[in-house]
């Protein structure tokens, strides 16, 4: 009877992740199959769950797939011969790559609509990006939401000499809304550093605003 039982388990569990891949976006189940492909040659393992690639794969698809095309995907990477440290440093990596992105838009938007702001000779505008881009990093930090994280030994320096070290990977899913307010906080954060800064803020958040109505 046991035996039936978990004949009838294996049968059925193909057939179920067969249809949950029907079901995703033409678009999004590439993306899935191209992962898994990606994940085997790169020798990489999933960290923290006790769950298959496919499994774990397949759930963050379906995430995206419930967010829309709006969904916003950061990755974080870490390196480390300490395998605990590795989450915390793959969640700053993310904050820094989104920040970074986020302020390079907004002084393309910005220089493309007034060439006054890259003519700036007090410099007072790059240095308002620069707050701008770390008070993105310190509020997108509350709306990562981790999907899934990978891992794999790789060759590296230990103690200033050659051995293994951990390299991790982690995805993280910021609901667009999130994302947004994030960003329209940072803006009003780093206004609030001087009146130089209310003034650029005030130009620019318009920017800011529509792209945050384009996400919602």
């Amino acid at each position: 009877m046991k035996l039936a039982f978990l004949l009838m388990v294996l049968a059925v569990y193909p057939v179920t992740s067969n249809a949950e891949s029907n079901a995703l976006p033409k678009a999004l189940k590439k993306e899935f199959k191209a992962k898994k492909k990606e994940l085997k040659k790169g020798k990489w393992e999933i960290y923290g769950s006790d769950r298959t690639a496919d499994v774990v794969l397949m759930n963050h698809y379906k995430k995206l797939n419930e967010l829309g095309e709006d969904a916003v995907v950061i990755m974080g990477t870490a390196t480390s011969p300490v395998k605990r440290i590795l989450r915390i440093q793959a969640q700053t990596d993310a904050g820094q790559r989104y920040a970074q992105q986020a302020g390079s838009e907004i002084q393309g938007r910005a220089i493309q609509d007034d060439q006054q702001f890259e003519e700036d000779p007090s410099q007072s505008f790059s240095h308002f990006c620069s707050v701008y881009e770390t008070k993105i990093q310190q509020e997108i930090k509350g709306e990562l939401k981790e999907s899934y994280s990978i891992i794999r030994t790789i060759k590296g320096t230990v103690n200033g000499k050659k051995g293994d070290v951990y390299e991790m990977q982690t995805y993280y899913i910021v609901d667009p809304k999130g994302a947004s307010q994030a960003r329209i906080r940072a803006l009003e954060a780093a206004a609030n550093e001087s009146e130089a800064a209310r003034k650029i803020a005030e130009r620019i958040s318009s920017f800011v605003k529509d792209d945050s109505d384009d996400e919602q």
